[in-house]
């Protein structure tokens, strides 16, 4: 038993077994607090439809396996406020080296959620290498990740609750087997990276003031400092 209550037996991610995407991504969103987010390829448009892809939110649709890097900046560039990254296992591939620059830089507001269905699902479900055996918990934790968990099921993935109030870095990772009912209209829905990565750099200057007035991340980092 892992923390944060996700079992991680090892052996990498197995096809059929898991949850939908959709069902993930709505307890991700309640679990959320005032994060800011990064959400990349089939993450998008379910992260959009839960309500979560206008404020405080960037999607990376155009430079796949980026993400962690992207959210890794973001984290060390607003130590005052809680990343989520929204991975996916082919993209995370793409640029694995970003999990050691993570465990050694060690920021303790990243949370790093990774999407594991085992295939290349945008480019038309081709299996990722290492399908089965490679471990991506494994990995994580080898590279010095503080906390690493895996859910298979939405209702452990209720246990996130406690790792998002805790410190990172923290690598979740969630096993799916289906992305889901998605409406259309949600793909794409956002104003466009420019103009997200703009409204963030605004904020950040405004010293991290969400349209409530209260200091974003806080309320989501726990035991950061």
């Amino acid at each position: 038993m892992s923390a944060g209550g996700g079992v991680h037996a090892g052996g990498g991610v197995h096809a059929g077994e898991g949850m939908l995407r959709t069902e993930a991504v709505d307890v991700l969103a309640r679990h959320r607090g005032t994060m800011l987010s990064v959400v990349t390829m089939q993450a998008i448009a379910p992260w959009a439809a839960a309500g979560q892809g206008h404020e405080r939110n960037i999607d990376l649709a155009g430079s796949m396996g980026s993400a962690a890097a992207l959210g890794l900046g973001l984290a060390l560039g607003r130590p005052d406020a809680g990343v989520l990254v929204l991975d996916g296992d082919g993209s995370l591939l793409m640029q694995l080296g970003t999990l050691v620059s993570i465990g050694g830089l060690a920021p303790r507001n990243l949370f790093h959620v990774v999407f594991e269905n085992g295939v290349y699902q945008t480019s038309g479900a081709q299996p990722v290498p290492g399908r089965g055996a490679a471990d991506l918990c494994d990995l994580a934790r080898a590279a010095g990740y503080r906390r690493v968990v895996r859910y298979r099921t939405a209702a452990e993935l209720e246990g996130v609750a406690e790792v998002f109030a805790d410190a990172g870095p923290a690598l979740v990772s969630l096993v799916i087997r289906g992305q889901g009912e998605v409406a259309p209209s949600s793909w794409p829905s956002s104003p466009g990276f420019a103009a997200q990565l703009a409204a963030m750099r605004a904020q950040s200057l405004d010293g991290g003031k969400t349209d409530g007035g209260e200091t974003g991340g806080r309320e989501s980092r726990g035991g950061a400092a």
